[in-house]
């Protein structure tokens, strides 16, 4: 068995999407833009929703943890993007990556599963509608919003657990 490089990447460079200042200004403002819109929007939903008393039924409970579920999601990637955009700083640590990657996959698979869940609350509602509210009863509705959450902390850990193990060595920049 011949000897390999058994050296490892602590960092990783993330190429932008341009490398022309101007360019990067410009994309810096969008995106900024952007993601302060996102964040007052989903904010602005739970709290409506949150706030008043004919507001608290199962749909409007799912979309309220769907808008928390889509603030994490881009709260996890924007902000690093951003700083990474002003600073001119392209390098994310090893663990960060692997923070950031845990939280990608925890609030995507929460986002996919509390929409699968919200497509159960609405065929009962269509299909059921007499019994409706004998069947989405407070204590399900606590369930199946809590069941994804409860679901992609262990699928994502398992992910990122299984990465821990991975050896990264050679090339570490990665294209945006």
């Amino acid at each position: 068995m011949e000897p390999r490089n058994q050296s490892s990447t602590s960092e990783f460079i993330l190429l932008g999407l341009s490398e022309n200042p101007e360019q990067e200004t410009l994309l810096f403002a969008l995106f900024l833009c952007m993601y302060v819109v996102m964040a007052m929007g989903n904010l602005s939903i739970i709290l409506a929703i949150s706030s008043d008393s004919h507001l608290h039924t199962p749909m409007y409970f799912f979309l309220a943890n769907l808008s928390l579920v889509d603030f994490g999601l881009a709260t996890n990637t924007v902000p690093q993007m951003l700083v990474n955009i002003q600073t001119k700083s392209k390098s994310i640590s090893y663990p960060c990556c692997l923070t950031q990657m845990y939280f990608f996959h925890f609030f995507g698979i929460v986002d996919s599963v509390l929409i699968a869940v919200m497509a159960y609350d609405r065929f009962v509602a269509i299909c059921h509608p007499l019994h409706y509210t004998t069947i989405m009863s407070p204590r399900l509705c606590g369930l199946l919003a809590g069941g994804p959450w409860a679901f992609s902390y262990f699928i994502s850990l398992t992910h990122i657990l299984l990465m821990v193990r991975l050896v990264f060595c050679g090339n570490n920049k990665i294209p945006h």
